[in-house]
């Protein structure tokens, strides 16, 4: 039983178009799901992805409009790093982003809201997954998550879960791995600075990890054992989540591989309209009065 790396990561954004601008317009990523958060259904939860939605490349945002910009610290976030195929797309990405190379392989930036960004060159056998845009050559395309890095004052308290539980390798000081039949990903703690986190807009909410539908009870199992507290199993409606927070402050999430977003759409439109999980179609009225009017660019099609 493995994960199969990162399923999806949640943000927080205080402005929904400038998000979807940026992250479907300027990375080329397809807006897969226009939602709400079901915790809160008076807010958007937006989804970007490759052009199918697959797990692995998931980048999500809540928004609560107007938030203020906050901070990553200790128990919090603060990188996301994304995978692209060559040092060619680290020069045309330079460009069109208008940033330096950190590297040969590696390009920090940040999103409008000030949301830590990589592109790093990697060589894994995982298959890419790609959403294609009209500006963006394809050989240059986001190719799947990496990993993300954490800031921490106490890595070796998050060891045992990490190992015992989720059968993550250690592979360097501050450094795990997680491997599936398919995929991978890695997790990666940053000393935690003196400044305080803070959430809000620009900061991560959460990272979720990719799980084979029937295995997702025995995860859960596995981190009540070294001492953990999930939730119980929350059907999302496109995939079931179990949450905790790992021993830094973290939050975790193990989420199911199925059934995926073209359960209620077609695959063709996804994102396209506001989609309501069932429980919350009587909503709809209200929530599309209330919710901040979008548009998104149109995926091109293969």
């Amino acid at each position: 039983m493995r994960l199969e790396g990162i399923h999806h990561v949640s943000s927080i954004t205080g402005d929904a178009q400038a998000n979807v601008d940026f992250y479907a317009g300027m990375l080329g990523l397809r807006l897969v799901k226009k939602t709400v958060n079901q915790d809160d259904p008076t807010v958007y939860h937006l989804f970007y992805g490759d052009d199918a939605g697959s797990p692995g490349l998931d980048l999500t945002f809540f928004e609560y409009p107007g938030a203020r910009p906050g901070q990553a610290g200790q128990g919090m976030i603060h990188r996301i790093v994304l995978r692209v195929p060559s040092e060619a797309a680290l020069d045309f990405w330079s460009g069109r982003l208008k940033g330096m190379r950190e590297s040969a392989t590696s390009f920090l930036f940040s999103d409008p809201e000030g949301l830590g960004l990589e592109l790093r060159v990697v060589d894994v056998a995982d298959a890419p997954l790609v959403a294609h845009h009209p500006e963006i050559p394809a050989a240059f395309a986001i190719q799947g998550f990496e990993e993300v890095r954490a800031y921490t004052a106490d890595p070796e308290r998050s060891r045992q879960l990490f190992e015992a539980a989720l059968g993550f390798e250690r592979d360097g000081g501050m450094s795990w791995s997680v491997r599936g039949d398919k995929r991978g990903g890695r997790y990666l703690f940053d000393p935690a600075p003196a400044e305080r986190g803070v959430p809000g807009a620009g900061t991560v909410h959460h990272v979720a990890w990719a799980s084979q539908d029937s295995d997702q009870v025995a995860w859960r199992e596995r981190v009540i054992a070294e001492g953990a507290h999930p939730t119980p199993v929350i059907d999302r409606y496109w995939f079931k989540s179990v949450y905790f927070r790992e021993p830094s402050g973290v939050l975790f999430e193990v989420a199911t591989m199925g059934p995926g977003f073209a359960v209620d759409e077609d695959p063709a439109h996804l994102g396209e309209r506001l989609v309501l999980p069932p429980r919350f179609e009587q909503l709809r009225d209200q929530l599309e009065l209330t919710l901040t009017p979008i548009h998104a660019p149109t995926p091109a099609r293969r």
